[in-house]
């Protein structure tokens, strides 16, 4: 069974804000555990840490650089 991995929530004011996918700490096809920082993210000036929300093969969706909506999916973990 899949886990979606999100953008984070950092703009509660604005929704349907976009943000950037700055830096992948882990490799495609790489294996991750639970709570182990897998990237980060930029709202705006706010930048966040993004946390693996389970264990097993993470598979990016988006590259760095690309802007994704808050809360849609960057990975999945397989």
């Amino acid at each position: 069974m899949s886990v979606e991995v999100h953008f984070p929530e950092l703009s509660k004011n604005n929704p349907g804000a976009e943000g950037v996918l700055t830096t992948w700490f882990v490799d495609d096809d790489e294996y991750v555990k639970p709570g182990e920082l897998i990237a980060e993210v930029q709202l705006d000036k706010v930048a966040a840490d993004v946390e693996a929300p389970a264990a097993g093969i993470l598979r990016h969706l988006v590259n760095e650089l690309d802007v994704v909506r808050q809360c849609g999916t960057i990975a999945r973990i397989d």
